[in-house]
C-alpha cells in the first residue's frame, strides 16, 4: 500500500506485514514467528503480529525495553542475523530468556533496518528436530523478507499505531478442504483407541467417544475446556508443561497420568501449526509397578504459564537499575501478565507514603494520594503496610466498606494493595488497579504476593542507586562550568551527557575563557575512566589550563605546562584534550591537540569538514612532549564543533566515517540555532538516545563587528 493511500497509523500497514510474517514463516519453515515494532514514544520493543503460539504465551514478551538481554534486541542494536541453534546455546547466550522458554527449539532474529530508521524485528522458531544451523537458502530467506517488511515501513504514511495486544496471523489454510469432517471423524470413531484435537491455546475441539470413555467426562463436556482444567486429576502443572512443551518445540510428547481409582492412560501429543492431535490409550503396564500418585495438592495451584511469568518477572525486577526502571518495567511487563492498567508506587518515608512512581493515572490524582500518612484511613495502603498483608478489592463495593472516598479517588474498579517488606523492614506499598471489576484467583493472589518481595527488593536497589547517581553528578555539575561567558563576535552554545549507565562520574570537560577584549580560548577534553579520580584530576586540569591560557601563554605552551602538571601528580590517567584560541579581531583560530578528536569547521562558502589538526602526545605520557599549532580563518559565520570522543567512537562502527558523516550533519537545516545544532549532532550518531561513553559538545559561532549573524 502506497503512502498516498494510507493515513498514518492506518491498520492497512499492520495487516500487510501480518501477511509478510505468515509468509516468512512458511518460506523458512519456522514453526512460530513474532514481528516487534519500536515504540515511537520511548526505546521500547512492542509485539504487534504472532505465527504459531498463544498468545497467552507471549505475555511476558509483549514489552521488551530495547537493552533487554534477549535476541531480537541484539539483532536489533547491532544491526544483524541473530541465530540459536539449541536450547542449550539458548541457556548459555540468554540464561533469562531460557528460563521463561525451556523447550527445545532453534531460533533466528533479525532486525527490520528501513532508510530511515530501524523500526524492529523479526522472532522465528523451529522444532528442535529441525537440523541444526540454518541453510543459505533460509538465510536469504529471513534476510529478504526482512528488507521487504521494512520498505513497507519505509513507504508507509506515519508509523503505524501499535495494538494493544498482538494479532495472531493464521499461517496455514484449512487441512484438506475436500474432506468432510463427517467422515474424518466416522474413521475415528471406528478405532479402538480414544482421539481428541486440541487447538493451540489448548481447547478441546474434538473428542471420539472411546476418548470420553476412558477420561471419565461425556464429549460435550470435554468441548471447550482445556483437559487439565477440567479433568481434576490433571490438574497438575507437569500435565500443562507436557502441552506447551509441545506447543512451543513442536515436537511429539508422551507422558501417562492415573485416572482415578487405578486407570493408567498413555497420552500421545503430535503438534503442528492448527493444533495438536492426542491419542489416548489405556496403558500396557501395571499399575502395581507405577509410582504413587503426587500427595494431594491444593486445587488452586498456579498453573504452568503462571510459574514461568514469575521467572520472567523475578529475572527482570533484577535488571532495573533506577527507580524510573522499575516503574517502566513494572508497567510494560507486570500490569500485562495480570491484565491490570494501573500502577503506583510509593516509598515509606518519614512517616508518610511518598510516590515515587506511577502509570495509568492522571497527574492531579497522584498529587491528591502523595504524602499520606502511614496511619491514613483514606486508602488502605498504610494499613496493608503496617500489617504486612496484601488486601485485594474484587470492585468498588468491597473497597467502599472499609474506605468509602477511595474509590472515587481513581476510578478504578478494582485494586491489589501489595506491602513492600524487606527482612521486617517496610520499604513502600505497590498497588496494581484495574479499570474493571477483577476478581483475584488464588493462583494471581499467591504470585503477587511473592512477587511483592522482589519488587521490595528492586525498589530498595534502586533508591540506592539514584542516591549514589545525584551525588555524583552533582559532583560533576560542580568541576563543569556553571555558564559560559557572553563573548562579543561570538555565539556559544554546550552540552554534557553523561554515559547511559553505571554511577560513576566520568572525566569529560569543557571550558571558555574570556582572555580580553578580542581573545577567547575554548577548551575541551577527555580523562580516561570513569570515576572519582577521574573526575578530580579534570578538576585539577581544567584549573591548570585556565590558569596557564589567562597568564597569556600560547597554544602549544598551555599543553606543555599542563602536561608537566600531570607528571608532578604523578597521575596514571591519560588525558586528551583539544585547546583552541580564538582571535576574533583577526578572525583566526590556532589549535593545539593533545591526542583529542579532531574539530569540525563548516564556513559560508564551503561545505563542512574535519580539520586536520596534527596531535601531539596525549597528557600524562611524555614530559617532553611537543604540541604543534595549526591555524585556520575564523570568519563571520564560521561555526566550530569541538566534541569528545563518546560522540564519534561507537561499538560496531568506523570512527573515521562517522566523523565525517557528523561533519555533514552542520550543512543540513538552517543551523542558525546552536542549541538545536547540538541535539541534531547527537541524535545523528545516538539515534535511541543511549551512549555507552560521555559525551561533550561544545559549539562555536564567529559573527562581524556589527552584530550580524549568518
Amino acid at each position: 500500500m502506497s503512502a498516498s493511500n494510507e493515513p498514518p497509523g492506518g491498520a492497512g500497514t499492520l495487516d500487510a506485514l501480518g501477511t509478510a510474517l505468515a509468509d516468512t514463516v512458511r518460506g523458512t519453515g519456522a514453526s512460530i514467528g513474532g514481528l516487534y515494532l519500536i515504540e515511537e514514544a520511548e526505546p521500547v520493543l512492542r509485539l504487534v503480529a504472532l505465527c504459531g503460539l498463544p498468545i497467552a504465551f507471549s505475555a511476558p514478551w509483549q514489552r521488551l525495553p530495547l537493552t533487554a538481554p534477549v535476541p531480537v534486541a541484539d539483532a536489533i542494536h547491532d544491526d544483524t542475523l541473530v541465530t540459536i541453534a539449541s536450547q542449550e546455546e539458548m541457556a548459555r547466550r540468554y540464561p533469562r530468556a531460557a528460563a521463561v522458554l525451556p523447550y527445545p527449539f532453534a531460533l533466528a532474529a533479525v532486525p527490520l533496518t528501513g532508510v530511515r530508521r530501524r523500526w524492529g524485528g523479526i522472532v522465528l522458531m523451529w522444532p528442535a528436530a529441525r537440523p541444526r544451523g540454518i541453510t543459505p537458502r533460509v538465510r536469504g530467506h529471513i534476510t529478504s523478507s526482512a528488507r521487504r517488511m521494512a520498505r513497507l515501513l519505509d513507504d508507509a504514511a506515519g508509523p503505524p499505531e501499535l495494538p494493544d495486544q498482538p494479532r495472531v496471523v493464521p499461517v496455514d489454510a484449512a487441512h484438506h478442504p475436500v474432506q468432510t469432517g463427517l467422515a474424518a471423524a466416522d474413521y475415528l470413531e471406528r478405532l479402538p483407541e480414544g482421539a481428541l484435537a486440541l487447538d493451540l491455546e489448548g481447547r478441546v475441539t474434538f473428542a471420539t467417544a472411546t476418548a470420553a470413555h476412558l477420561l471419565g467426562r461425556p464429549a460435550d463436556r470435554l468441548l471447550g475446556t482445556r483437559p487439565w482444567q477440567s479433568l481434576s486429576w490433571l490438574d497438575d502443572p507437569v500435565y500443562e508443561d507436557h502441552y506447551r512443551t509441545a506447543v512451543v518445540g513442536r515436537t511429539p510428547v508422551t507422558f501417562t497420568a492415573l485416572r482415578p481409582p487405578g486407570q493408567w492412560l498413555t497420552f500421545q501429543l503430535y503438534p503442528d501449526t492448527s493444533g495438536i492431535s492426542v491419542r489416548v490409550v489405556p496403558s500396557e503396564e501395571d499399575a502395581e509397578t507405577r509410582p504413587p500418585p503426587a500427595a494431594a495438592r491444593s486445587p488452586a495451584a498456579a498453573p504452568t504459564g503462571r510459574l514461568y511469568q514469575l521467572v520472567h518477572l523475578a529475572a527482570a525486577l533484577t535488571e532495573a537499575v533506577t527507580v524510573r526502571d522499575l516503574v517502566s518495567l513494572s508497567a510494560h511487563q507486570i500490569l500485562p501478565a495480570f491484565g491490570a492498567q494501573g500502577l503506583v508506587l510509593s516509598v515509606a518515608e518519614a512517616g508518610r507514603l511518598k510516590i515515587t512512581g506511577y502509570h495509568g493515572y492522571a497527574a492531579d490524582v497522584m498529587e491528591r494520594l502523595d504524602a499520606l500518612s502511614l496511619d491514613t484511613d483514606l486508602t488502605p495502603a498504610g494499613q496493608v503496610l503496617a500489617s504486612g498483608t496484601p488486601a485485594f478489592f474484587a470492585g468498588p463495593a468491597e473497597l467502599a466498606a472499609n474506605y468509602p472516598g477511595a474509590p472515587q479517588i481513581s476510578g478504578k474498579q478494582a485494586w491489589a494493595f501489595l506491602p513492600l517488606i524487606i527482612s521486617g523492614r517496610p520499604v513502600g506499598c505497590c498497588i496494581l488497579s484495574y479499570d474493571q471489576p477483577h476478581t483475584f484467583t488464588a493462583d494471581e493472589r499467591a504470585v503477587l504476593t511473592s512477587l511483592s518481595g522482589l519488587i521490595a527488593q528492586a525498589l530498595d536497589r534502586a533508591r540506592l542507586y539514584d542516591t549514589k547517581h545525584r551525588l555524583v553528578h552533582e559532583l560533576q555539575r560542580a568541576l563543569l562550568p556553571r555558564a559560559l561567558p557572553n563573548l562579543s563576535g561570538l555565539d556559544v552554545a554546550a552540552r554534557y551527557l553523561p554515559a547511559g549507565h553505571g554511577i560513576e562520574v566520568g572525566g569529560d570537560f569543557f571550558d571558555l575563557l574570556r582572555l580580553d577584549g578580542t581573545t577567547a580560548a575554548a577548551v575541551i577534553g577527555d580523562v580516561e575512566g570513569h570515576s572519582i579520580a577521574a573526575a578530580a584530576l579534570m578538576g585539577q586540569v581544567r584549573t591548570a589550563i585556565h590558569a596557564h591560557a589567562t597568564a597569556g601563554a600560547a597554544p602549544d605552551e598551555v599543553l606543555v605546562r599542563t602536561n608537566r602538571l600531570l607528571a608532578d601528580l604523578d597521575s596514571e590517567l591519560l588525558v586528551s584534550c583539544l585547546y583552541a584560541h580564538l582571535d576574533l579581531a583577526r578572525h583566526r583560530v590556532a589549535f593545539a591537540s593533545a591526542g583529542h578528536v579532531p574539530p569540525l569547521l563548516r564556513h559560508l562558502s564551503r561545505p563542512a569538514s574535519v580539520l586536520d589538526v596534527e596531535p601531539g602526545p596525549l597528557l600524562g605520557i611524555d614530559t617532553g612532549g611537543h604540541y604543534p599549532v595549526t591555524t585556520a580563518p575564523l570568519l563571520p559565520g564560521t561555526t566550530l564543533a569541538l566534541y569528545t570522543d563518546g560522540l564519534v567512537e561507537l561499538p560496531g562502527t568506523d570512527a573515521t566515517r562517522t566523523t565525517s558523516d557528523l561533519a555533514g550533519q552542520l550543512d543540513t537545516g538552517d543551523g542558525r540555532d546552536l542549541e538545536r545544532l547540538i541535539d541534531r549532532l547527537v541524535q545523528h550518531t545516538t539515534p535511541t538516545g543511549q551512549h555507552t561513553d560521555d559525551i561533550a559538545v561544545l559549539l562555536l559561532r564567529a559573527y562581524g563587528p556589527d552584530g550580524h549573524r549568518a
